[in-house]
């Protein structure tokens, strides 16, 4: 289906007002972009920034009058868009477009991680077979990799694991794959619990072995091992919790933490935890450790 953009170059004060007013107009959805090579890896917490510069992009059907959208749009907004432009966006096949760049990735000597499209490059090693639908967690993002390093070469044998922030259930299930003897998985997003589930199914894991639930129907029992790949801010909020669903003596893999936020983050669990070298990766790092008390 033919689809076309109109992009407005904007600041920090006005991108929210140009937004809402693309929606008004009828744009079935708005993008918004660095317009000038000012990346944000992740919001400082408690902060919601947008770049200084701004290109705020609405995508709407080809059929559409653009000067009768446009003018829509600019009434919503009370003035001309600044520096507006239409553009044509290439019909592809996103889909395939998306699948064709996500290839097998190798986390440590013995776990791959698979597209589900894609015959394992080493059938004789773990190999996590993935369709990320939806959800967050297809390895290919440093926090996920970082983790899925950590777990292929900690001891998982025979241990229990809460996937915490479950996304697509791929920490989940790469622990069971790699030994656990249980694994459950925990979402405030019920899109990922369904791609928690269908993931578990695609690798050969019965329901039972790798149950997953909205927070507020999860079992408070503490297990051997911590997979929480979340931000910085809400490992620090949860800190109580994450700890108290980590047994004594119990093994955590925190990330989704740049490299900046670290300290911050190993605060929060000071004193009942004692943490490994940091392991890092493009300027996140994945904090590991031990609960002591």
């Amino acid at each position: 289906m033919p689809w076309l953009q109109l992009r407005v170059d904007t600041d920090r004060q006005q991108a929210t007002r140009i937004e809402d007013a693309l929606l008004f107009a009828g744009a079935v959805s708005v993008t918004l972009q660095d317009n000038a090579d000012q990346p944000i890896l992740e919001p400082g917490l408690g902060e919601v920034p947008l770049w200084d510069q701004t290109r705020v992009t609405g995508l709407f059907d080809a059929e559409v009058d653009t000067a009768v959208t446009e003018a829509r749009a600019a009434a919503h907004l009370c003035e001309s868009l600044p520096n507006a432009r239409w553009e044509q966006l290439e019909d592809k096949d996103w889909e395939r477009e998306w699948m064709a760049h996500y290839q097998p990735i190798q986390c440590g000597e013995r776990l791959w991680i698979c597209p589900s499209w894609c015959a394992p490059p080493d059938p004789a090693a773990v190999n996590l077979m993935l369709d990320p639908g939806l959800a967050f967690g297809t390895g290919t993002h440093p926090t996920t990799f970082l983790c899925l390093q950590w777990l292929a070469a900690e001891p998982v044998a025979g241990k229990s694991a809460i996937d915490f922030g479950c996304g697509s259930g791929i920490l989940g299930i790469a622990a069971l794959l790699l030994g656990a003897s249980e694994a459950r998985g925990t979402d405030i997003d019920p899109q990922a619990l369904l791609a928690s589930r269908d993931n578990a199914a695609r690798n050969n894991v019965p329901a039972e072995r790798f149950p997953v639930f909205l927070p507020e129907q999860m079992p408070g029992e503490p297990a051997d091992i911590m997979l929480a790949n979340i931000l910085a801010g809400p490992l620090v909020d949860l800190a109580p919790q994450l700890l108290a669903l980590t047994k004594v003596g119990g093994r955590l893999c925190l990330s989704g933490v740049l490299v900046s936020q670290a300290d911050q983050v190993r605060a929060a669990y000071q004193g009942q935890v004692a943490f490994d070298e940091n392991a890092s990766k493009e300027g996140w790092v994945c904090l590991s450790g031990t609960r002591i008390r």
